[in-house]
C-alpha cells in the first residue's frame, strides 16, 4: 500500500500572492497493512508528476472560447488532462514537473520530493462569486504499473497584485544607514524583484492619508458631512470616517453603512438587465445632493430621481453587477452632533481585480433615515428629562461611495494548512 503525503513548505497560511513560489513537500512511503499481509512486498510507482491549475467555472455563458481553444491546443489532450481535469474552464496551466521515473520502495521506506512553482503574474485570484468561481490547486499524479493514473489535488488560495506600469520611476528605499554612507562602487546592490517593488507600492497606497469631506443633502435641506481619511484599505484593517450632523436642517434619525462588493460580468448582453436587491440606478439617485468639498471628482456628485436628469442617468448608468454584503455598522443618532464611523475588512475576501470575464469593485452603501423634526421631544416635568415623541416622521435616501481594497501581506493572514494524505492499495 503506498501512502502519498503534500504538505506545503509555508505551513502557517496556505495563501500566496501572484509572482510568489509555492513550495510543496511531497513524500511517498510503501506502508505495511495492519493485518500484516504483503509485509515483504515491494512497491514499484511507474512515474509522478506534480502540475499547478486555475480553473474558472462560471454559471453564464461569457463567451470566451478563443482562449480557451488556444489553452488547450497549448496544454494538449493526454490520458493526464482527462484525469485531473476538474469541474470548470482550466485557465492556467503550469507545465508538469517530473519527480521520479520507475521508482521502487521496499516495506516501511519512503522518498520526499520538494517542488517549486511560480504563480504567473497575471492569473487571477482565488474568487467565489455568483456567477463565476476561480479557484487554484496543485495536481500531484502517479501510477502504479498496469493500474490506472491517480492523483492528490492540494487547494490554494491566491490574492492578487496589480502591476506596476514603469517600476523603475519607484523608488525603493530601505530604513538602515546603508542608504546614508558613501556609495562603493565594488560593492553589488541588492536587486529588487518585481514582487517587492509591487508590495512597496501598494504599501505607499493604502498607507496615504487624503481625506475627502462629502457634503450630503437631501431635497429638504442639508443633513450632514461625512469625511473619509483614505480611499484604499488592505485586507484586516477597518475603514474609519467620521459624520458631522452640525448645522444641519434635516435631522438623522438613524443610519447604517456596509461593505459590498460588486460582481460585475464583462461582455454580456444581460449585465445591465441583472436583478439586485440594492439597484444601483436607485440606490445612487437617491439622494438629491451629495455635494463634494476638496477636490472629490464629478463621479460622487449625485442627483436625485426626482430631477429632469434622472432618465438620462439610468439610460447612461454603469451595470451594478451581483450586490453582496460583507460587514455593516448601524448607529441611532438623533440626539448626536458627530459621531465615528467602523466598518472592518474581513480578511476572507477577495480584492478588488478585473479580468476578461468579470470585474470586482468594492462600495460602502449608506442608508439614511431623516426626518424634518428638529425637537427632540418636549420636557417631561415630573422627572425633568426630555420625553420622546411617540411618532416621528421619517424618509430613506442612500449613497454608495467606491472604495479600494488591496490584499494583505499572505504571511499575515494566520490559515493553517493540512497534510493532503491519498492512499493507493
Amino acid at each position: 500500500m503506498i501512502e502519498i503525503k503534500a504538505k506545503l513548505v509555508r505551513a502557517d497560511s496556505p495563501i500566496y500572492a501572484t509572482g510568489e513560489h509555492v513550495e510543496c513537500l511531497i513524500e511517498f512511503a510503501n506502508k505495511i497493512p495492519a493485518n500484516g499481509e504483503d509485509k515483504n512486498l515491494e512497491e514499484n510507482l511507474a512515474w509522478a508528476s506534480v502540475q499547478l491549475h486555475c480553473y474558472r467555472k462560471t454559471n453564464a455563458n461569457v463567451g470566451h472560447k478563443d482562449k480557451m481553444l488556444e489553452l488547450s491546443e497549448m496544454v494538449g489532450k493526454t490520458a493526464l488532462d482527462a484525469v485531473t481535469q476538474a469541474v470548470g474552464d482550466i485557465v492556467i496551466a503550469t507545465k508538469p514537473k517530473i519527480l521520479f521515473c520507475d521508482l521502487k520502495l521496499l516495506p516501511n521506506d519512503s522518498k520526499i520530493y520538494f517542488f517549486n512553482e511560480l504563480i504567473p503574474r497575471d492569473g487571477p485570484p482565488t474568487y467565489r462569486g455568483h456567477d463565476i468561481k476561480y479557484f487554484y490547486k496543485l495536481t500531484i499524479a502517479t501510477q502504479r504499473v498496469k493500474c490506472k493514473v491517480q492523483t492528490l489535488t492540494v487547494p490554494l488560495r491566491v490574492l492578487p497584485i496589480p502591476l506596476i506600469a514603469r517600476p523603475d520611476e519607484l523608488p525603493i528605499t530601505e530604513e538602515t544607514n546603508d542608504e546614508l554612507a558613501p556609495t562603493n562602487p565594488f560593492v553589488e546592490k541588492k536587486e529588487v524583484t518585481e514582487l517587492e517593488t509591487s508590495w512597496h507600492h501598494l504599501k505607499n497606497v493604502t498607507a496615504r492619508r487624503a481625506p475627502k469631506f462629502y457634503r450630503i443633502s437631501n431635497k429638504r435641506g442639508f443633513v450632514g458631512r461625512f469625511c473619509l481619511f483614505k480611499p484604499s484599505y488592505k485586507l484586516g484593517e477597518d475603514i474609519v470616517g467620521s459624520l458631522d450632523f452640525a448645522n444641519c436642517k434635516v435631522r438623522c434619525v438613524q443610519f447604517s453603512v456596509k461593505l459590498q462588493s460588486q460582481e460585475i460580468l464583462l461582455n454580456m448582453a444581460d449585465n445591465k438587465n441583472s436583478n439586485n436587491d440594492f439597484n444601483d440606478n436607485s440606490s445612487v439617485n437617491s439622494l438629491d445632493l451629495a455635494s463634494v468639498a476638496s477636490g472629490v471628482g464629478s463621479e460622487y456628485m449625485h442627483k436625485s430621481s426626482t430631477s429632469a436628469s434622472s432618465k438620462d442617468n439610468e439610460a447612461n448608468a454603469e451595470p451594478t453587477g451581483k450586490v453582496t454584503t460583507h460587514a455593516i455598522s448601524h448607529q441611532v443618532s438623533y440626539a448626536t452632533m458627530q459621531t465615528q464611523v467602523v466598518v472592518p475588512i474581513p480578511l476572507h475576501i477577495t480584492p478588488s481585480f478585473r479580468t476578461d470575464c468579470v470585474e470586482v469593485k468594492w462600495r460602502l452603501h449608506f442608508e439614511f433615515v431623516t426626518s424634518t423634526m428638529m425637537d427632540f421631544g418636549v420636557p417631561n416635568p415630573e422627572v425633568g428629562e426630555l420625553q420622546a415623541p411617540t411618532e416621528i416622521p421619517v424618509e430613506t435616501m442612500v449613497w454608495n461611495l467606491p472604495i479600494t481594497i488591496y490584499p494583505a501581506n499572505p504571511l499575515q493572514i494566520y490559515a493553517p494548512s493540512q497534510i493532503h494524505t491519498l492512499l493507493i492499495k
